[in-house]
């Protein structure tokens, strides 16, 4: 028997990346999934190529995470499709749409980009984990899994409004953790080391930098995101889970060992 047959899965920010190669890890483990991304094209194109490469049961809901309505119709259209959920995935991120691109100094971030960061990386979770965790209590069992960044846990410059929002989030899951242990949910961060498009655009534009964080890396390279990030979250959302909550795994190559060098060049 696979390892999450059976259950089910929502996963938001799929479309590619991280959250399209934990999607891609548990459908070869058996999950029935729910994708969701605000890029239809793209979430549409994942949803197809794992339901025709695993055989198993997908679904694909264009999703705008920074609104709470849109969240709670897009989980709830989950939950009558699938009848539950059994493990969330709360991986999506982006940039504000019309901002302005490179990094901002603590100085400089706007209200407006720190409202969005807040909204997109950490309350967009939050009301994720409030609608499923009813369904999760009832049936004494969920799996909650929050992608966090070592950029928050090292206070890498010049992204202060990612590093703010992503350690909330690992706040955030800590006092679930804490608060649903007692009803057999398990709630467990995740900060991520991967080769994903976005890294790919950094490397490009920064080669230097992406240069010294590779030489500094005990492993040597950039993960996986369905074989090494994918791995780990499988773990996190499988039975093997069941006595560990409130962690944060660094999946990162041992990067965090002795910190990563990230100082981006700006113009």
């Amino acid at each position: 028997m696979k390892r999450l047959q059976d259950r089910i899965a929502l996963i938001t920010g799929a479309a590619a990346g991280i959250g399209k190669g934990v999607a891609r890890r548990f459908a070869a483990e058996g999950a029935s999934l729910w994708l969701a991304d605000i890029n239809i094209a793209a979430g549409e194109a994942a949803a197809e190529e794992i339901r025709a490469e695993f055989g198993v049961e997908v679904a694909f809901a264009p999703a705008d995470v920074s609104q709470h309505a849109a969240m709670q119709a897009m989980i709830d259209a989950a939950q009558a499709r699938f009848g539950r959920i059994d493990i969330l995935v709360n991986n999506a991120w982006g940039r504000r749409p019309g901002s302005a691109p490179g990094f901002a100094r603590v100085e400089s971030l706007s209200d407006v980009d720190a409202d969005w960061a807040w909204r997109i990386g950490t309350q967009s979770a939050l009301w994720a984990m409030q609608a499923v965790f009813p369904g999760m209590k009832e049936r004494g069992w969920g799996r909650v899994i929050n992608m966090c960044s070592l950029n928050g846990v090292n206070a890498h410059p010049y992204s202060v409004d990612y590093n703010m929002a992503k350690e909330a989030l690992r706040t955030l899951t800590r006092s679930a953790a804490r608060e649903w242990a007692a009803f057999g949910i398990c709630c467990n961060a995740i900060c991520p080391g991967a080769a994903t498009e976005a890294y790919q655009k950094f490397a490009t534009a920064q080669p230097e930098n992406a240069a010294d964080m590779l030489r500094l890396n005990p492993m040597g390279y950039m993960g996986d995101p369905e074989r090494d990030i994918g791995g780990a979250a499988l773990f996190l959302a499988s039975e093997d889970c069941r006595y560990v909550t409130g962690n944060t795994l660094f999946v990162d190559g041992g990067s965090h060992i002795n910190g990563v060098p990230w100082l981006p060049k700006q113009k």
